[in-house]
């Protein structure tokens, strides 16, 4: 081999070299879009979502870490490119990244799509939901009268009702509590047990029975049961712990069966398995959406505080279907209660999908 071909190939492995360490980003390493965006999806700026210039939207990044660590179901009819998405992950901003640096991040590496239902309106509906602390019990009592299940492993529980579920043991019993506190952590999908010990249990969402859920409070109504309080959670909790017979009749009512894993760590964990974040992740409609996306949302709080931010689709729930429709985590105890019990406004959604980037040399 010539002198000149001997220098050549050694430049040439250096530039090779460059570009698998240093890599050019001002040019995608991914080429092409695979993503699935339907009409329903309509293409805007970062200045069309309301008030996104002050948002702090490095608790977003942070929640947006544990998408990435998950692994992701690409499934729905919203579907980013794999590829693109975890070329996202790879570029993250450090954690020490200030604001103007990870929302230039965003942008530059999201496109926003407004979402639009079905019949072209822009609206829709955004509840709440928390992670509640109940009293509990090793072994069942005149209190604790409703057992909290682990998922069955040899038998059939799909398809199956909650009364036949509970009243033949189908599931491994790993606590009990009292049936209307067993309700509620149902609903949520999660929360913490405090033993009589005062010993402190995270239960998890495990499996659902697949079948429907039959509000408890729509049944006082249609009984023409009114609590003192009306129709609020707290009202119906307080009155269906007042009048046990009526408790258990409405609630097996309801066939929805949930059960739940006990966890060694007391982050409460969503869908995609890693950790939800205090107000800054939702359920969302996994019929429709990959669950990881990062979504903005517009509306209000239930004290009527105007909320405008970008959060991570990180979770699920039974009663969250539709375009724009979302459920938000506003964390454990009575705080978050406080808020998410009566949470429920309409607002505008948008959905920022990956896309081919253009550099953003990070400022820290």
């Amino acid at each position: 081999m010539s002198k000149f071909n001997t220098i050549m190939k050694f430049l040439g492995l250096f530039v090779i070299t460059g570009v698998i360490t240093g890599c050019d980003l001002s040019t995608p390493m991914h080429v092409g879009n695979n993503s699935k965006t339907p009409s329903n999806l309509h293409a805007v700026s970062f200045s069309s979502l309301p008030d996104w210039k002050n948002d702090d939207v490095r608790y977003a990044l942070q929640a947006f870490r544990n998408t990435c660590k998950a692994k992701i179901n690409f499934g729905g009819l919203v579907v980013p490119d794999a590829e693109l998405l975890q070329e996202k992950c790879n570029l993250l901003p450090n954690a020490s990244a200030d604001i103007a640096t990870v929302r230039a991040w965003f942008e530059s590496h999201f496109q926003p799509y407004q979402v639009y239902n079905e019949n072209g309106d822009n609206t829709g509906v955004y509840t709440g939901y928390y992670s509640p602390v109940i009293n509990g019990c090793r072994n069942q009592t005149s209190v604790c009268n409703e057992p909290i299940m682990a998922t069955p492993q040899n038998k059939s529980f799909k398809g199956i009702d909650k009364k036949t579920i509970v009243a033949n043991k189908i599931g491994r019993v790993l606590y009990w509590a009292n049936i209307v506190d067993v309700q509620n952590l149902q609903i949520q999908g999660s929360g913490m047990l405090k033993l009589e010990d005062g010993t402190m249990v995270k239960l998890n969402f495990s499996a659902v029975n697949d079948m429907p859920f039959k509000s408890i409070g729509a049944q006082l109504q249609e009984r023409k049961i009114k609590p003192a309080g009306g129709y609020s959670a707290d009202a119906v909790w307080e009155y269906l712990k007042q009048n046990p017979t009526l408790a258990k009749e409405v609630i097996y009512n309801n066939p929805r069966y949930v059960y739940f894993y006990e966890s060694p760590q007391q982050s409460v964990i969503g869908k995609l398995g890693t950790p939800l974040s205090k107000i800054r992740s939702i359920a969302v409609d996994d019929s429709i959406y990959t669950v990881g996306l990062p979504v903005y949302i517009n509306t209000t709080l239930s004290n009527g505080q105007s909320f405008n931010r970008l959060m991570i689709a990180q979770d699920t729930g039974g009663a969250i279907k539709g375009w724009i429709r979302a459920d938000i985590f506003f964390g454990t105890g009575d705080e978050a209660y406080k808020v998410a019990h009566g949470q429920y406004s309409k607002g505008k959604m948008f959905v920022l999908m990956p896309k081919e980037y253009t550099y953003v040399k990070p400022t820290k």
